[in-house]
């Protein structure tokens, strides 16, 4: 019944149906049926006393100081977005890089990096990226594969390069997960990981993906001068309508961002402030950076706050019907059927992990990281958890695989947002060939966390 209900959701989804409502409505239908079969005399496995604890559940969410900065986090990405923060960022990194074989891609690489740091969402940096730098990378002569395999990678870059959303939840999900596996080994003073250990521990593995992509470009620009040329930058300083010296653009548009970051980040690794402090942070400054840059009036504050609200609710709405489906997971006795299956798999933890990684993947090209992150993560972590895996070294790999599976063709979904903004010139095929390189690098990135843990553990150890 536990698969059963997993494979149920798993179709309901594909079908079309809203992810919040198919998780509650497939979750209730599940409950009903079990209440059902018992009053009938079947012998079903289904505790029906523990739907007694949704109510709890649901205040627990709706209380739960670590979510505030869900919406928070989100309001920052979309006033930077707004504010066309990165469209003066990208002028002055193009002007920077521009006369370098390859530095136009350099130049999206590090501006992406700083995007995806600010938003924290993989969808706004691919396609703000997508209208802002492609049109220059093909006019200036880039391979078209070349032009959106970076701008596809540099926008995933929001799954893994903190303050990312995919991480906030994450870490609340395995902060859970966490303290479940230890009461069940019989600890009953358990240890914690929060948002801030998964964003120290995911710093290392993001700039090491950020230095690998620019050596890629680097390397292509080097064998392959027609696919990167160099620009000339008078040529760039017409095109881009700015004249006189690089540097006032430069501190313009480099220095408010990475000051932004470095606040959110730095009140977080300082101990200084907890991430939901430190996003009130970012949102605050985000807001005076809207206003420095006279983009802030009346109408973008009103879509501001209003796709912020929308992406909360969502965010929410997702998070209780998740909840539920995990409570009637487990009163249908799921939790110890996983934990038997992976015991019975070959390769023990390394067996297991390595199941619940391909499943990840897979089930990435047909979810989002939310619906992920709420309905697979509370199966499998606890299990795994128990297995002896470290909580911050599990966060890192879920997010770095999740990563690679929206860049994989054909489902990816990076992919279908760049799909969108891209001129009908350029084939998608062109847009497949050019992921499959980062595709590859991410994938040694997952094959060095899992050799080298330490890349992900060491940094929290250090700063706890």
């Amino acid at each position: 019944m536990p698969l059963f209900l997993f494979f149920t959701v798993c179709a309901v989804l594909m079908l079309g149906y809203p992810v919040a409502l198919a998780l509650a409505g497939t979750a209730l239908m599940f409950a009903g049926l079990g209440h059902l079969l018992l009053q009938m005399g079947v012998p079903v496995p289904f505790e029906a006393r523990m739907m007694g604890a949704m109510p709890n559940r649901l205040y627990g969410i709706m209380t739960n100081q670590t979510l505030l900065a869900v919406p928070l986090f989100v309001l920052m990405g979309v006033l930077l977005e707004k504010s066309r923060v990165a469209e003066t960022l990208l002028d002055a990194m193009a002007l920077l890089f521009g006369t370098l074989r390859g530095g136009l891609g350099i130049s999206v690489i590090l501006v992406g990096m700083l995007l995806a740091a600010s938003t924290g969402i993989v969808g706004a940096t691919v396609v703000t990226m997508g209208l802002l730098s492609l049109p220059t990378m093909l006019k200036r002569g880039y391979s078209p594969a070349l032009a959106t395999g970076s701008i596809c990678a540099t926008g995933t870059l929001g799954q893994i390069i903190p303050p990312s959303i995919a991480l906030v939840l994450l870490g609340d999900v395995l902060s859970n997960a966490y303290q479940r596996a230890q009461l069940a080994m019989g600890v009953w003073s358990p240890k914690t990981v929060s948002v801030g250990d998964l964003f120290v521990g995911a710093l290392i593995p993001g700039l090491l993906l950020v230095v690998a992509y620019i050596v890629y470009m680097m390397a292509v620009a080097w064998l392959k001068p027609e696919s990167a040329p160099a620009a000339d930058r008078d040529v760039l300083k017409q095109e881009l309508g700015h004249s006189g010296s690089i540097l006032p653009l430069l501190i313009k548009g480099l220095i408010p961002p990475v000051l932004l970051i470095v606040a959110v980040l730095g009140s977080i690794l300082g101990g200084f402030a907890t991430p939901t402090e430190a996003s009130a942070v970012g949102a605050t400054g985000a807001f005076l950076l809207a206003l420095a840059n006279r983009r802030l009036n009346l109408p973008m504050l009103r879509e501001v706050v209003f796709t912020t609200t929308k992406v909360t609710s969502m965010v929410f709405l997702i998070l209780i019907g998740a909840a539920l489906f995990s409570l009637v997971f487990r009163a249908y006795g799921g939790e110890e059927l996983v934990k038997e299956m992976f015991e019975a798999l070959p390769g023990g933890v390394v067996g297991a992990t390595l199941v619940v990684m391909l499943v990840i993947f897979l089930l990435g090209f047909i979810l989002d990281f939310i619906e992920i992150t709420f309905v697979v993560v509370p199966i499998v972590g606890p299990v795994l958890l128990m297995m002896g895996l470290d909580p911050i070294w599990l966060g890192i790999m879920i997010a770095v695989n999740l990563q690679t599976s929206f860049l994989t063709p054909p489902f990816g979904f990076a992919l279908f947002y760049l799909r969108g903004v891209t001129p009908e010139s350029v084939p998608t095929s062109a847009i497949y060939r050019g992921v499959v390189p980062f595709i590859l690098i991410q994938l040694g990135m997952l094959g060095a966390l899992a050799l080298f843990p330490g890349l992900a553990t060491w940094l929290p150890s250090v700063l706890r």
